[in-house]
């Protein structure tokens, strides 16, 4: 259910999109336990020439960068949990990417069960439905 948007510099590239989403959806699995059927992935491309790090171009430093964002529901995962995702997402991203500029991001937002949701219903209700059912 977790909606991941990642930035990176290059061209746009439909290959290393599908790379990307199928890595980064198979690491959110493994490290967050989250359903892959409803994990969504956008990847967006940022010319390194329009991306800076320290004051200078990625393209001036030939190095590579990402952004990845990520919305889980709070409580969800532990702190160990996330830290090993954010670690495992850098060096896997470095890997794909290669080049890879120190200063590349993984942020975690854990956002209210009531204030997040897809298909038009929230995770509360979600989980509410849930054990509804199960005490039925």
């Amino acid at each position: 259910m977790p909606i991941i948007n990642i930035a990176v510099t290059g061209k746009p590239d439909p290959a290393l999109s599908q790379r990307l989403g199928s890595e980064v959806t198979a690491l959110t699995k493994a490290h967050l336990r989250k359903d892959p059927t409803v994990t969504a992935v956008a990847v967006n491309y940022v010319d390194p020439r329009h991306w800076f790090a320290g004051g200078k171009s990625l393209a001036a430093q030939n190095a590579n960068t990402f952004w990845l964002d990520i919305k889980v529901v709070d409580g969800t995962n532990t702190k160990q949990e996330l830290s090993d995702y954010i670690e495992r997402v850098f060096a896997a991203l470095s890997e794909i990417l290669g080049k890879m500029h120190n200063e590349s991001y993984v942020l975690v937002h854990e956002v209210p069960a009531p204030a997040y949701g897809y298909g038009g219903k929230t995770q509360e209700f979600r989980f509410v439905s849930g054990r509804l059912q199960a005490a039925a």
